[in-house]
Formats: C-alpha cells, sequence, structure tokens
C-alpha cells in the first residue's frame, strides 16, 4: 500500500496511490494521515478498503509530506563505505548520528530553498524509514516490526556550514527545505527487503549517485535497533539511512555544488521519485 498526502500548503489530504498509479481521496475515512495511523491495526485498516470505492483525485497538484506530524528526522552518515572514502572519512564502527530540524521537511517536489550566502550545498538520496510503533531498546531479530514502511528523502547538505563552521553537522543539514520526502510511505509489506533497493540521483539530467541499498554498512534493522537504545522512536519518526556515492562533495577534481535554476530528480526502487528545482534565498518560497 502506498500512502500519501496531497494539496496546498495547510490544505493537505490524505491519500493512497491505486494500482493504476492513481491517486484516491482517504479524507472520507481518516481526517489526515498522522502518526497515530502508522500502527498495525490502522494500516490494516487501510489495507481492506477497496481503492476503485474512492474518489479518484484526476488533479492531485502537490505532494506533501507524507506524514502530518514527523516528530524527529533522524539520519545516519557515512553508512555508505564508498561514500564515506569520497568524503574523505573512515567507515564508522558505529553508526554515526545526527538530527535533521522538522522544520527541513518538505514535500517531494516542493522548491529546495539555498540558505543565504551558500555555497556548498549539496545532494544526497537516501532510504527513509518510517517508524510505525513506538520502540525503544529493541532486538536487531525484531527491529523491522516496528517500520511502518519506507520513503526517498533527499539529505540535502550545505557542506561549509557542515564542516567547517564549528563542527557540528545539524548546522548544514537542518536548513529550511533541505528534507524532501516523498512522494509516499510504501508500507513495509510491499518492500520484504529494505536492503536490495536500487537508488539514483540526478542533476540537470547528469546521473550523479547510482547505488543499491545492500551496500550500507549497517542494515536498517541494525539502525532501528541501534538508534532506539539512545531515544524512544516513535510512529512518524523518520530515519534517514545514509546516501551511496556521488555526491557533489566527491565529485573530481574539483566538488560540484548546486546552484539556482539546477533540477535534481532522485528515486528508489519501488518508492517513488522525486524532483525540485533549486532558488536562491527567498522566504516566500519556504511560507508560501
Amino acid at each position: 500500500m502506498k500512502l500519501l498526502r496531497f494539496g496546498p500548503k495547510g490544505y493537505e489530504k490524505p491519500g493512497l496511490l491505486d494500482a493504476q498509479g492513481q491517486v484516491r481521496d482517504l479524507s472520507g475515512v481518516l481526517p489526515d494521515l498522522t502518526s497515530a495511523h502508522l500502527g498495525k491495526a490502522s494500516l490494516d485498516r487501510l489495507a481492506s478498503l477497496n481503492p476503485a470505492q474512492l474518489p479518484l483525485v484526476a488533479e492531485p497538484g502537490r505532494m506533501a509530506p507524507i506524514v502530518a506530524d514527523i516528530g524527529k528526522l533522524i539520519c545516519v552518515g557515512l553508512n555508505y563505505s564508498d561514500h564515506a572514502a569520497e568524503s574523505g572519512m573512515a567507515v564508522p564502527s558505529e553508526p554515526v548520528l545526527f538530527a535533521k530540524a522538522t522544520s527541513s521537511i518538505i514535500g517531494c517536489n516542493d522548491p529546495v530553498v539555498l540558505p543565504r550566502d551558500s555555497v556548498k550545498s549539496d545532494w544526497e538520496v537516501e532510504l527513509g524509514v518510517v517508524i510505525g510503533t513506538r520502540a525503544r531498546y529493541v532486538e536487531v531479530e525484531q527491529a523491522l516490526d516496528y517500520v511502518a514502511g519506507y520513503c526517498v528523502v533527499n539529505d540535502l547538505s550545505e557542506r561549509e556550514y557542515q564542516l567547517e563552521r564549528g563542527g557540528q553537522w545539524d548546522k548544514g543539514k537542518g536548513c529550511d527545505t533541505f528534507g524532501p520526502v516523498g512522494p509516499w510511505l510504501v508500507t513495509a509489506d510491499e518492500v520484504p527487503d529494505p536492503q536490495n533497493l536500487d537508488m539514483w540521483l540526478e542533476v540537470n539530467g547528469k546521473r550523479y549517485q547510482t547505488g543499491n541499498t545492500r551496500t550500507m554498512v549497517f542494515t536498517v534493522a541494525h539502525l532501528v535497533s541501534y538508534i532506539s537504545r539512545f531515544m524512544t522512536l516513535n510512529p512518524g519518526d523518520v530515519i534517514s539511512t545514509g546516501t551511496p556515492p556521488g555526491v557533489g562533495l566527491g565529485q573530481k577534481p574539483d566538488p560540484v555544488y548546486l546552484r539556482p535554476g539546477d533540477r535534481m530528480a532522485l528515486g528508489i526502487e519501488g518508492l517513488g521519485q522525486q524532483r525540485q528545482t533549486v532558488h536562491a534565498w527567498d522566504p516566500a518560497l519556504i511560507d508560501g
């Protein structure tokens, strides 16, 4: 099942994608897709619906963030060994964790707005893991039972802020619009093996990233278990699990960074695609 939210900011509605790739309106069943609807009982109820009996949305317009109340966006750094190498960093012995501010979260095709005076903004296609059941000190063997589903995340990063401004990654990761998620949440039953998903990213039609989740240093199950030992993972929290090689920082002979007018396209097998246009600093594009 592919769950989604659509509509302009402040007027989003819940929906699902039917087998023909059409959006169906769920607002007659639930007011919005929130963390309260990600548990097994709620997902089973939604899965029992006949999509053909739900209103067809001919023009869904904007695809909104997949859950209305994402509580935490926890990210994993250097989780692909070849990406660590291109970044000039060692493969970590334990997962590297950092957080993106929830104010960075946007719909999958919303404008990406560069921070004022940004010169080193970068891209990162990543597998997002959406928590469905509260997880606290869970074992690896049971960890995937706490996952509601998966999504595409673009972990945009301002490298100067991240690496040259005092050592805190959060500075370069949590900028407004730097967390596109979606287009939909694919429930875990449709992703039997999250460690075998092809992923890619292009900028202005040029392929920069091509990878597969099987090359992760730490698996999804390991990450859910590990993170649950440092904080409670609540329904609606999202874990962004790291990126394969090909980021702008790692380009040779010189890094390549995002500029206004650039167009990104990215996707993960079975989880959909995102498309974003990069804009210079303009708060109206963030708030509008």
